[in-house]
């Protein structure tokens, strides 16, 4: 049977996950400036210590920051934006909602095209008012090439209801500025809410050209050493093809920490919180009746996204979080990170601010005298000696070590609390997944803080996101306007209006709704089928979510979704001879992690290779 591989490149390290007739091949390196080189390089390693050529590999799968970090760190394209003519503030007024209540000098980030073009046109939800004037589009193209534009955001009113007129501005200024990457609203996101459609949109243009390039070099490395193509994974859970990462690269803005989620859920996992931390950050989401938990909008970078994504919530605090006094003397951790380069004091690449691993490592945590992720080999001296940077307060430079791993335990058990309590979940009734680098150092912890009696710590828990990447699905979604009372619509007339998706060889198609009390200003995600309690499904939803509903209240139909998914290849990785338990306080090595068993706790291993932990 052909090897899988995934491959997660994160902030810190680049993990490797490969299969081949039930054994595992896990390999972290850490990450290169030059990603593509690193992922050519980690894939390589990782067959070399497998005994396997690219000959061997029927399957590829990537997870990628690319888009993430260009988003943050705003290196995308220069950006140009077209919209109805008298809406061109659109992205600048945004809502009047503040990213802090009790803090009104912080704003919001800037739009990020850099000039907009307006074009006479305008529709109404059920009609069109002012035909579109195409000379008004060319003005437009002519303006955007002045500036210079690499990629154009075009975002209509109400193009979600009726596309034609966008459908027909986007095909001018194509036209217009050839090699201009050129994306419309309805083609990503049509659905009402003019400032998030176009706020996705925008996103989605200022990623595409540095996306594409990327995924161009990439393709042309791997080819160079007869490796195949790679499946690139999507915010949503699923893979795609590199042109379809390539159209749309805003769908990536999740991709590492979605090939964990997907993982814990292949896994059998039944109700759970997945809390995946690496080195520079912890992502933790919820796993109830064996599906995880999803969104269909959430921020990043401080601008909204509206598209199905998995709910996934993330904090800065990993292993290369950096520990810092703050202006009132308060011991603080993230989120800025120390990465790869230099990474932690105890790395030896002459960082020298502590980080969650120094304070690990100088409390005994982790053994200098086995090598961190295989290959790196640590510190303790250079650890001690940056944990003592803010150790004044402190008895003790232990003292500050285990201040330093309580604050980055509590950013981990607020972003959980976010997902389960917040949301109507207890989690005293959950397991703990724990996952990455560092999530079993921590997990224990962070597990009694929660009121969480187990455990789990997969047999791949260093480089499981990769492993879920390796054996991920493929999904395409697709989304449809409604805003139609539910009432006034039969059965038929809901089947009608799903949107279409292409086939995908072994896919299955499946029908959501969103649905919500007319005059609410948010919406609950229910499966279409069956229509016929479709009302009592809501109101049961809604009681659940929200503590409350009424029965006599009309529902709206907002929106109708569609996605398709084909199965990635099953995984068969064999098991492991059971070993005695371990009682804490103590540490178990795993290959790419390290599981800190504290005082109270018993780690027992499974015969599939996963490290149960329980009070």
């Amino acid at each position: 049977m052909p090897a899988l591989i995934g491959v997660d490149i994160g902030g810190t390290f680049t993990d490797v996950a490969l299969v081949n007739d039930g054994r595992l091949t896990a390999v972290k390196l850490p990450t290169s400036g030059d990603r593509t080189s690193g992922m050519v390089d980690a894939v390589g390693a990782a067959l070399e210590t497998a005994g396997l050529s690219a000959r061997d590999v029927g399957h590829l799968g990537h997870g990628t920051t690319v888009a993430t970090n260009a988003l943050l760190e705003r290196r995308g394209a220069r950006t140009g934006f077209v919209t109805t003519a008298g809406f061109g503030d659109l992205l600048a007024l945004g809502r009047q909602t503040r990213p802090s209540l009790y803090r009104p000098w912080l704003g919001r980030p800037d739009p990020l095209p850099v000039v907009t073009a307006e074009v006479s046109e305008r529709i109404a939800p059920h009609g069109v008012l002012q035909p579109l004037d195409p000379e008004s589009v060319r003005r437009a193209a002519r303006r955007l090439a002045r500036a210079r534009v690499e990629a154009v955001a075009v975002c209509l009113l109400h193009s979600y209801a009726d596309p034609s007129h966008e459908r027909e501005v986007a095909r001018i200024l194509r036209a217009e500025l050839p090699g201009t990457f050129v994306v419309a609203s309805h083609e990503l996101a049509s659905e009402y809410r003019e400032y998030e459609r176009a706020s996705t949109t925008a996103i989605d243009a200022y990623l595409g050209p540095v996306a594409s390039r990327y995924v161009d070099a990439l393709g042309g490395a791997l080819s160079e050493r007869a490796l195949l193509e790679p499946l690139l994974m999507q915010s949503s859970g699923g893979l795609c093809t590199p042109a379809e990462a390539s159209a749309h690269p805003v769908r990536l803005v999740l991709s590492g920490p979605a090939g964990g989620v997907a993982a814990v859920v292949a896994g059998g996992t039944r109700d759970a919180v997945a809390m995946d931390m690496g080195g520079t950050s912890c992502d933790v989401s919820l796993i109830r009746q064996g599906r995880a938990s999803r969104s269909s909008e959430r921020e990043v970078a401080g601008l909204p996204v509206r598209l199905p994504m998995l709910d996934i919530h993330t904090v800065g605090a990993g292993g290369g979080s950096v520990a810092w006094i703050d202006s009132g003397g308060a011991l603080r951790v993230g989120p800025r990170s120390a990465g790869a380069d230099p990474g932690p004091a105890c790395y030896g690449r002459g960082g020298v601010e502590p980080t969650v691993t120094d304070a690990n490592l100088v409390l005994g945590r982790l053994d200098d005298s086995v090598p961190l992720a295989g290959a790196v080999q640590l510190d303790a001296a250079a650890a001690r000696r940056a944990v003592e940077r803010v150790s004044t307060g402190f008895r003790s430079v232990p003292a500050a070590a285990e201040g330093i791993v309580a604050v980055a335990n509590q950013e981990m058990v607020r972003a959980i609390r976010v997902i389960t309590v917040e949301r109507g979940h207890d989690p005293r009734g959950l397991e703990l997944v724990a996952f990455g680098g560092a999530g079993p150092l921590h997990a224990c912890e962070v597990a009694d803080a929660l009121g969480v009696h187990r455990v789990v710590v997969p047999a791949a828990s260093g480089v499981l996101s990769a492993l879920g990447i390796a054996a991920g699905d493929r999904r395409r979604d697709a989304v449809a306007g409604v805003l139609r009372p539910l009432r006034a619509m039969r059965a038929g007339d809901l089947r009608a209006l799903v949107p279409p998706l292409p086939r995908m060889t072994g896919g299955a198609r499946v029908a959501e709704c969103d649905l919500r009390y007319a005059g609410q200003g948010f919406e609950l995600t229910l499966a279409l089928e069956p229509v016929r309690n479709l009302a009592a499904r809501f109101h049961e939803a809604h009681q659940e979510r929200y503590g409350f509903h009424d029965a006599a209240w009309p529902i709206e139909v907002v929106n109708l979704r569609s996605h398709v998914i084909a199965p990635g290849a099953a995984l068969r990785i064999a098991g492991l001879p059971r070993v005695a338990a371990v009682t804490g306080p103590a540490t178990v090595h795993l290959d790419g992690a390290t599981l800190w068993v504290a005082p109270g706790w018993t780690a027992r291993r499974r015969r599939d290779g996963a490290w149960e932990v329980t009070r």
